[in-house]
This record gives structure tokens, sequence and C-alpha cells, in this order.
């Protein structure tokens, strides 16, 4: 009796699995990856050094794509190199919506 209020238990907790990871919404992509541009920039991206509130995706991609190429990298720009092409992408399409 013991072992099959123990299945019961665990075929019902495996069907409502699917329930439960659906109600657990996603950050949106690009998110986590902002985490760290908050320090600087604000969560709301118009905080601290410089504000990239309103900026276009294109903006931020290309200046972030510019400061992977400088020869004699600063603080962002070493931020920047640590980004995939994809990542930076999501970085901006996420940065782009702050308003």
């Amino acid at each position: 009796m013991k072992r099959r209020n123990t299945l019961c238990g665990l075929a019902f907790a495996l069907a409502t699995l699917p329930a439960l990871a659906q109600t657990a919404a996603a950050p949106p992509a690009g998110r986590l990856l902002a985490s760290n541009c908050y320090q600087c920039h604000g969560t709301n991206g118009s905080g601290g050094v410089e504000s990239i509130r309103g900026e276009s995706v294109s903006e931020i991609y290309n200046e972030l794509k510019e400061m992977q190429r400088k020869s004699r990298p600063e603080m962002m720009d070493m931020h920047a190199r640590g980004y995939t092409d994809a990542e930076i992408r999501l970085l901006a399409t996420y940065l782009s919506t702050l308003r």
C-alpha cells in the first residue's frame, strides 16, 4: 500500500511538472547579459557613466563591436570583448527596449 501511494504521488508530480514549468516565466532574452551593464548605466539605462536609454539596436550593437576592435582597450572595451557576436545582438536588442 505504501509503495502504491508513493507511485501515485510520483505520477502526480510528473504530470504537473510541465504546468509548473510554464508558469515560471523566463526573463527577456539579453536581460541576464545586461545585468553587467547596470553597474555603470543603471537598471533603466540612464544612470551613472553614460545614458544608453533610447538607443537603437544598431547603435548599441555597432558601439560594442567597435569597442571590441580597439587596440588599446579601456574598461568598457574589456567588457565588450567578453561577449560573442550572438550575445551582443541579444544585449543590444534588450537594451534598446529600455525607456
